[in-house]
């Protein structure tokens, strides 16, 4: 009789309900929108998780998908413009 080895499956989370926020802010006399997306730390501290707190981003519109695409930005830090 063979005993076969299992690897105990460590489970990732990859999938959270987050939520999307406008924070609005006052700046002299006018007051700005300023819009963040809430990450559940359950995600974000994933090991497969791929930005790191700080970091830039790239966020574009997919319209025939109806989805946010958020990547990571090329330009290095001290690279702007």
């Amino acid at each position: 009789m063979v005993s076969a080895v299992i690897p105990k499956l460590v489970p990732k989370v990859m999938k959270g309900k987050g939520r999307f926020i406008n924070r609005p802010t006052k700046t002299g006399k006018r007051t700005y929108d300023k819009f963040f997306i809430y990450v559940p730390t359950e995600v974000a501290r994933d090991s497969l998780f791929p930005f790191k707190p700080g970091e830039e981003v790239v966020t574009r519109i997919d319209p025939a998908e109806k989805r946010l695409i958020v990547e990571k930005s090329e330009t290095k830090e001290g690279d702007r413009a």
